[in-house]
C-alpha cells in the first residue's frame, strides 16, 4: 500500500505474504522510501524478460475469462496475477476454472482498486508489470511489441503504446485508428505528463517492477487519476519509450460507462493537487514551470468531463466545462473545443 504524505512524500510499500489458489509466497522485503529509492542502472538489471499482468477484478464475471484468456495468449507473460476486490458475483468462481499454472488468485477484501494492484505488484516475479483491467482485452502480439521497444529503449523504465475501442459484445467502436499520424513523446516526459495524462490506460504500457517499487506504486487516497499521479512518479525517475501500435481494446460497456457518466470536473481535481504537492514530481519539473503545468492539468482534465458528457449526450453540461475551460485560458478553449467535438466520433 502507498502512503501518502504532502510533507514528505514517503511511499511505503507494505511488506506481506501474497495469498494465492494454491500456494503461498514469501516475499523479499519490498519497503521502500521514496523519493531517494531509485531504479537500478540497466547495466545491472537481470536479463530475464518475464511479464507479469496484474488484473485487479470486482464483480467481472461478464468480462473476466476473455481478459485472462488474452493475457495468457501473450509471448512472455510469466505469469497473470488476478486480485479479487470482494466480488459477489462468479468472478472468483471463473477464474478457479482456468487450469494454466501461470495463473494466480489473491484476495483484497475491496479496499479498492489501488490497493489491488499494489497487491499483485507485491507478489510479482517479473521484471516487467502489466496493469491491465478486468474488462479489456489484449491485442494479439502486445506484449511482444512491448517487450521490442523496451529492447530498443534499453533506458526507459515504461514502454507504452495506444488502444482502441469495444463495446460489451467486444465490437469495434472507436476510431482511434484514424489518428496514425499522431505521435506521443518519448524520452523525459514528465513535464508533457504533468500537464496532462496521455497515458490513460495501464493495458497498454509496460514498466519495470523496479521502477514501480522505487515510485511506491499507486497512491490509494486518490479515488481517481491514481494511475496519472503513480506515471508522474515513474517518468521522474526515468525515460518512456512510446511504439505507435493499437495494443489494447479497451471495453465500454454499461457497468463503466454509468461510472463515467457521473463524473465531474471536482471528482479529478483532487489528484492535480496530489500530484503537484508530491516533491519527487516536484523536484525533476524544471524551475518556475509547476503553475503552468497545473493549469495545462487542469484544463485536460476538464476537457475530459466535457468530452464524456457529450459521449452520453449531456450537452449543456459539456458546454459549461468548455466554459470552466475559458475562465482558466482563453487560448485553450479552441483546443479543447476540438478534442469535446471529435469525442462525437470516438476519437
Amino acid at each position: 500500500m502507498l502512503v501518502s504524505s504532502a510533507s514528505t512524500s514517503r511511499c511505503r510499500l507494505v511488506n506481506e505474504t501474497l495469498k494465492t489458489t494454491s500456494h503461498r509466497l514469501p516475499l523479499a522485503d519490498a519497503t521502500l522510501d521514496a523519493p531517494t529509492a531509485a531504479p537500478a542502472p540497466t547495466e545491472t538489471r537481470a536479463a530475464a524478460s518475464g511479464v507479469s499482468v496484474i488484473i485487479p477484478a470486482k464483480n467481472a464475471a461478464a468480462y473476466i475469462g476473455e481478459t485472462i484468456a488474452s493475457a495468457l495468449a501473450q509471448d512472455d507473460v510469466t505469469e497473470v496475477i488476478v486480485v479479487d476486490d470482494g466480488s459477489t458475483d462468479d468472478t472468483v468462481a471463473i477464474i478457479g476454472s482456468i487450469r494454466d499454472p501461470r495463473l494466480r488468485l489473491a484476495t483484497n477484501d475491496a479496499t479498492g482498486v489501488s490497493a489491488a494492484r499494489n497487491l499483485g505488484a507485491r507478489g510479482a516475479r517479473g521484471n516487467w508489470l502489466m496493469f491491465l483491467d478486468a474488462d479489456d482485452r489484449l491485442r494479439s502480439g502486445a506484449v511482444a511489441t512491448l517487450l521490442a521497444t523496451a529492447k530498443a529503449a534499453p533506458q526507459a523504465v515504461l514502454v507504452y503504446g495506444d488502444y482502441n475501442t469495444i463495446d460489451s459484445a467486444g465490437r469495434p467502436i472507436g476510431r482511434r485508428a484514424l489518428l496514425k499520424g499522431r505521435l506521443k513523446p518519448s524520452g523525459h516526459v514528465l513535464e508533457r505528463l504533468a500537464g496532462g495524462n496521455f497515458i490513460v490506460n495501464g493495458g497498454i504500457m509496460l514498466v519495470r517492477l523496479d521502477a514501480f517499487r522505487a515510485a511506491g506504486g499507486f497512491d490509494v487516497s486518490l479515488r481517481y487519476c491514481e494511475d496519472w499521479h503513480c506515471w508522474c512518479r515513474l517518468a521522474a525517475l526515468g525515460e518512456f519509450a512510446y511504439v505507435p501500435k493499437l495494443l489494447l481494446d479497451y471495453r465500454l460497456h454499461t457497468a463503466n460507462t454509468m461510472n463515467a457518466a457521473v463524473r465531474t470536473p471536482q471528482d479529478f481535481l483532487p489528484a492535480v493537487a496530489r500530484v503537484f504537492d508530491d516533491e519527487l514530481i516536484l523536484g525533476k519539473l524544471p524551475s518556475g514551470a509547476a503553475p503552468r503545468l497545473r493549469q495545462a492539468a487542469e484544463i485536460h482534465l476538464v476537457t475530459y468531463a466535457a468530452m464524456q458528457a457529450v459521449r452520453f449526450g449531456r450537452y449543456r453540461e459539456a458546454l459549461g466545462y468548455l466554459g470552466m475551460v475559458g475562465r482558466r485560458s482563453l487560448k485553450a478553449m479552441p483546443r479543447s473545443a476540438v478534442r469535446i467535438a471529435l469525442s462525437c466520433f470516438g476519437i
